[in-house]
């Protein structure tokens, strides 16, 4: 089969993973990589053989590069996606698709007149572990799903990532950080979002950064760190989900339980490709399921993957992690804010398909 040539923008802490894993792929083929600071450019190439380091004006310029991979951070996604758009490459990007929504708007409209795809992490929905859950839910396991419970309940990024302050700039929060993570998996075992609502809060004005390299430094909290909401979705089921920085002890609560009319699903950790997934049916214990599909380490980039794997085939469903999905997650992110400000419900103006199921025999 042959490949699609991918270059990489923005050399910083999440683009290891995704240089390691991109030349894994039938699929694609890693050719260059970029950052405003070229040497780190430099430096990544040389850590992964990737052949050319490029300033970001010359990755974009670059005729041979079919897909840009914007890892930027958020405040710079919906730029760099609709400077690779101009350029006329397909862009798959880090979470979240954008900041705002009508940044997002921006990037799928110019897409979508130049013919081009939009992909966006997370892409972890489409791992053993979640993928799984969709199979047994799809085959009846638990009956109708009626409900959902999803928890990200964490003390904070200033404890362990080396320049955590855009965390809690206007963009970041738990929301707009792992967010993404829960509510893709969420509408991919459930379909669409209706409306939702929500409360937030910050609970701690000022934070300590603890990690190096920044020890001691402080940092002024400008987003909601706990963020509490509730979810109807168009098939009937209502789900809550919160997701904090404020918890400074920790939790026992699971990561996401689907309920259903004949049986509750315990699902994975939706940051992880894998996992463990339990089942109950009325009357039993909790019993482990074994994982029907594979991709069960980290293969951040598995959604770039799929994106070149609909543009060799044609086949407009193999790219599953899209920015119509994207968009309908940020939407909702967005909702729950606004919701907690106005008082009142927000009603999504977005939709989107539930992606397709892997094959479990597929290769990417």
């Amino acid at each position: 089969m042959s490949k699609k040539k991918v270059g990489i923008i923005g050399c910083g802490n999440i683009s290891s993973i995704y240089m390691k894993n991109l030349p894994t792929f039938a699929g694609v083929e890693l050719v260059a990589c970029a950052d405003l600071d070229v040497s780190r450019a430099q430096s990544r190439a040389e850590e992964f053989g990737i052949p050319h380091a490029y300033s970001v004006s010359e990755l974009l310029a670059d005729p041979a590069i079919d897909i840009v991979v914007n890892l930027t951070i958020p405040a710079a996604h919906a730029d760099v996606c609709l400077q690779a758009l101009e350029a006329g490459k397909h862009v798959y990007v880090e979470k979240p698709l954008a900041v705002t929504r009508e940044e997002g708007q921006r990037v799928l409209e110019l897409a979508a007149r130049k013919g081009l795809l939009v992909g966006s992490a997370p892409d972890t929905f489409l791992g053993g572990g979640i993928q799984t859950c969709i199979k047994l839910i799809e085959d009846g396991w638990i009956g109708t799903p009626v409900a959902a419970t999803a928890f990200m309940m964490g003390k904070g990024h200033e404890h362990w990532h080396p320049d955590p302050e855009f965390y809690y700039a206007k963009g970041g929060g738990p929301m707009f950080d792992m967010g993404p993570y829960y509510l893709t998996a969420l509408v991919a075992l459930l379909g669409p979002i209706r409306r939702v609502t929500g409360s937030t809060g910050i609970s701690f004005a000022e934070r300590t950064i603890s990690s190096e390299k920044k020890r001691g430094q402080k940092i002024v909290v400008d987003t909601p760190t706990h963020v509490a909401g509730v979810l109807d979705f168009h098939g009937g089921a209502i789900a809550t989900l919160v997701t904090s920085f404020d918890i400074m002890a920790g939790t026992k609560l699971p990561h996401i339980e689907i309920y259903g009319s004949h049986g509750s699903l315990s699902v994975p950790n939706p940051n992880d490709f894998s996992g463990e997934v339990l089942l109950r049916k009325h009357g039993s214990d909790w019993q482990p399921v074994p994982l029907s599909h594979g991709y069960h380490a980290n293969t951040r980039g598995l959604g770039v993957a799929a994106l070149a794997k609909a543009l060799l085939t044609g086949d407009a469903s193999e790219h599953r992690a899209n920015g119509a999905l994207a968009y309908h997650v940020l939407e909702a992110m967005h909702g729950f804010h606004d919701a907690s400000d106005s008082g009142q419900h927000y009603q999504m103006a977005s939709s989107c398909e539930r992606p397709k199921l892997l094959n479990p025999a597929e290769a990417l």
